[in-house]
């Protein structure tokens, strides 16, 4: 244990580092190689000063009779120049409330988790739908709206969040949900991304016992858990790594490499014991959570300098990435693996055989970016913008990508996914349809933050829940249900999911309509052929034709014209066969009728090969 983790390469140092109660009290260990002295000062002992050990190799240790779960206490340390701060334990399961900053023990043994089917058969997914719901907990539902609350008094228990969000999730077919960062982070304001205790899940929403019982409901329930992890900074306040012991432990000691743009301190990945810690940290949500995947913030700031491609390649932190993978699929072979990546850096998807970075999926941020840019376009200018929709196809095939519609596309004066839409309020709402369509037949995994689904005008705000009163308008409330919809097409159509990363499982059918602003492709998987027709302009077609290479018959399944959907109406119904004439290169064309800023969804019934 010891030496792996001095040599950068433990996946369980939080077995040995932190408090440990036994039957008769409690172990405490830490590592401050440069500290000239150390003490504990725990609740149990009425916050007395307790000289901590010093063992070998920059190791601290004592036990204290005793004390037990429930215990507070922190470390006293005297650093190298004299001065004495007091700090959270790093290795902390637990920690007090913010401000208060003290760490809790708690042994996290004995909660009856019931999922071992369900950890059993779990897997990476690439052949089946991921439909992501991304969640901040505190903001989704609170118990209180009252502004002369609290702050903070209206938030959710990890329980309490569990039976109201799981049949949500379900009902509106979302296959897993992600968490926005919950190891313990001193500002709320950082939404978790400044953490300052990585084994910690944070006391905002109730104990690590609450958590456990959280994850676990979410998997008899057939929801997998996503959590967000923060390998690249940690918050600077005086109780947390900063300058551990008088030395910059954790981070550079340049502090022109140490800071961040986010005002935190980057982690050093050319420290052995940073490498074990973080390493250890992401093995220990889940060893103790049962976590099904990580989705890694800011890789970027890993794969360059700073994140800047200009400052050059950052070998010690792609090495560290490749290292922190590889030891996460030694012990947990089925846990997903995300990269949240906006750089053109190659092979962050691809195995390690071959010198790939070992995620399983990349969030696709061209396609996002792509895609949002052009729905804010006016008819007009989407003509001459028309081939920034389908570019993504020409290089989908480099990554197994995940397409994200996330938090940071709905705060910062960006405007939520609705507002981005062009024109006015009830001309938003059938782009919006069209839009979503495009995301959910796209190929790629899916992901949307908590409100797109309703159609959220508010920017997201941490301290406030969802607007759920916009469900008691019209437009919104057959949004909603819209939303609903395209997901359980989108579970329960193979066409949509399977072989999805295999280029043969995907062509265009039209792509090169730029003065009508249409597009239309062919999806195949699981023995079953889809077509999907979008109208992205302000005119309809009666009839616009559509070429295909076989004779066919094809059936409407889905169109955002529909009238439960609150469109005009404009649909196709009955069975639609192809005909034998000639259309833009292919030998049979079928004809539908597009209604302005719509889409078709189309199950191929009858192909002859």
């Amino acid at each position: 244990m010891i030496q792996n983790f001095l040599q950068g390469h433990s996946t369980n140092a939080y077995q040995f580092f932190g408090a440990h109660p036994d039957e008769g009290g409690c172990w405490f260990r830490l590592y401050a190689p440069n500290a000239r002295r150390i003490w504990l000062l725990c609740s149990h002992n009425n916050w007395d000063q307790i000289p901590m050990d010093y063992d070998f190799s920059g190791f601290y240790r004592t036990y204290v009779p005793g004390a037990s779960d429930g215990d507070q206490y922190v470390f006293r340390v005297e650093q190298d120049n004299g001065e004495i701060v007091e700090k959270s334990d790093p290795f902390g399961f637990q920690m007090s409330l913010r401000p208060a900053y003290s760490s809790v023990i708690n042994s996290l043994h004995g909660f009856p988790f019931t999922d071992t089917e369900w950890m059993e058969t779990r897997g990476i997914g690439y052949d089946l739908p991921v439909n992501i719901y991304e969640l901040h907990c505190g903001s989704w539902k609170q118990k209180s709206k009252d502004p002369n609350q609290q702050e903070g008094t209206g938030w959710l228990n990890y329980r309490e969040l569990a039976e109201a969000l799981i049949p949500y999730l379900k009902e509106n077919h979302f296959t897993h949900v992600e968490l926005l960062p919950l190891s313990e982070h001193p500002f709320d304001g950082s939404w978790g991304y400044q953490v300052s205790g990585f084994y910690a899940v944070t006391s905002r929403y109730g104990s690590p016992q609450d958590f456990m019982a959280f994850v676990n409901a979410c998997h008899a329930n057939g929801i997998g858990v996503i959590l967000d992890f923060v390998p690249v900074h940690f918050a600077t306040d005086s109780f947390s790594l900063i300058r551990f012991d008088g030395t910059p432990l954790y981070e550079y000691a340049d502090p022109d490499m140490a800071y961040s743009q986010w005002g935190t301190c980057f982690f050093d990945f050319d420290k052995p014991a940073v490498r074990s810690f973080l390493i250890s940290a992401a093995c220990f949500w889940l060893e103790y959570y049962h976590i099904d995947g990580l989705r890694m913030d800011a890789i970027s700031n890993m794969l360059y300098w700073q994140g800047d491609v200009s400052l050059g390649l950052h070998i010690e932190g792609i090495q560290f990435i490749k290292e922190l993978n590889y030891q996460i699929k030694q012990r947990f072979p089925k846990v997903m693996l995300i990269a949240e990546d906006s750089t053109d850096f190659p092979k962050v998807s691809a195995p390690f055989y071959l010198d790939g970075l070992g995620f399983d999926y990349k969030w696709d941020m061209g396609w996002m970016n792509d895609t949002l840019d052009y729905f804010r376009m006016p008819p007009a200018l989407r003509r001459e913008k028309y081939h920034q929709l389908s570019f993504s196809m020409m290089y989908f095939q480099s990554e197994k990508f995940l397409l994200p519609f996330s938090h940071d596309e709905v705060v910062h004066g960006k405007a939520t996914i609705m507002q981005k839409m062009w024109g006015e309020y009830d001309v938003k709402f059938p782009q919006c349809r069209a839009l979503f369509a495009y995301m959910f037949t796209h190929p790629g995994k899916k992901l949307n933050f908590m409100g797109n689904e309703i159609g959220h005008f508010r920017e997201w705000d941490e301290k406030r829940q969802m607007d759920w009163l916009l469900e008691q308008y019209p437009l919104h409330d057959s949004f909603h249900q819209y939303f609903r919809r395209l997901s359980q097409l989108y579970l329960t159509m193979p066409a949509l999911y399977a072989k999805e990363y295999d280029p043969a499982a995907f062509c265009w059918l039209e792509v090169d309509a730029p003065e009508e602003c249409v597009y239309a492709y062919k999806r195949s998987g699981g023995g079953q052929t889809v077509a999907v027709v979008l109208n992205l302009s302000d005119q309809s077609y009666l009839p616009f034709y559509v070429g295909l290479d076989t004779p066919c018959a094809l059936r409407e399944v889905l169109n955002s014209d529909a009238l439960c959907w609150s469109g005009g109406g404009m649909v196709n119904d009955g069975l639609i066969v192809a005909e034998q004439i000639a259309h833009k290169g292919h030998r049979y064309r079928f004809g539908l009728r597009l209604a302005p800023f719509s889409a078709s969804i189309l199950e191929i019934i009858s192909e002859n090969q």
